[in-house]
């Protein structure tokens, strides 16, 4: 079990003032994170402009300043379709990575899953499958990849909470009856971030906090950072 600490995601700028948007900053804001208590950092590179980019000089910049700010941490980077917004420039930016990150997540409700994936596998790049529905299990299961990814990322942006909860549900029943038997990675967003936390806890899978999805501490009041976010995350794993 690991806590993740996923800093910025697609937030924009105003969403908190400790939103890390360039390498440099990702780099300060992972060592903080690592500092309390996170075990990998899951990121969003960004280009000169400071949006979401797969190219290989936003990737390869950012990357490279994490390795040297927290060597030995696990890397993991989005290859979200909305960021390139075409899928032959994911696929081509991917192929040109030099800095390579650990592991990559990849969204199966995107039509591009399977190539994406393939194409990480040919770089030496883990992939984290992120399932956000049934039907996202489902296709994982049919593409006979739920063997050969690194883990799989349950994450549930329904926000009320009986809700969020049966489709967590729904989603490892269908991992279970197709023998998928990876680490999982369980997360909620904004309302739900603090009950999927304690979920994942009670239930010795990992989870992730961080900017990317939400800001509020579980006493409600807004985190100074994501550092303050992943402190209070392993407070939860450790008292259970």
């Amino acid at each position: 079990m690991i806590v993740q600490a996923c800093i910025n995601g697609a937030r924009p700028a105003d969403f908190h003032p400790a939103l890390p948007l360039d390498a440099q900053a990702m780099a300060r804001d992972g060592t903080a994170s690592i500092a309390a208590g996170a075990a990998e950092l899951h990121v969003h590179a960004r280009g000169a402009d400071r949006q979401e980019s797969l190219a290989p000089e936003a990737m390869d910049r950012t990357v490279h300043a994490l390795r040297r700010a927290c060597p030995g941490t696990l890397v993991g980077v989005s290859t979200g379709a909305w960021i390139e917004k075409d899928d032959r420039r994911t696929l081509a930016a991917i192929a040109g990575w030099r800095e390579l990150p650990d592991y990559a997540s990849v969204n199966l409700s995107e039509a591009a899953a399977p190539e994406v994936m393939e194409v990480l596998r040919g770089r030496g790049v883990g992939v984290e499958a992120g399932l956000a529905s049934i039907g996202d299990a489902l296709r994982l299961a049919g593409l006979d990849h739920g063997g050969r990814v690194l883990r799989v990322l349950i994450e549930i942006s329904e926000q009320e909470l009986d809700e969020a909860f049966a489709l967590a549900d729904g989603i490892e029943q269908v991992l279970e009856r197709a023998g998928i038997r990876r680490p999982v990675l369980l997360h909620g967003e904004n309302a739900t971030v603090w009950p999927f936390v304690e979920r994942a806890a009670a239930r010795r899978f990992s989870t992730r906090v961080g900017l990317e999805d939400g800001k509020e501490l579980p006493d409600g009041s807004v985190a100074a950072d994501n550092a303050a976010l992943v402190a209070a995350a392993v407070g939860i794993y450790r008292r259970a």
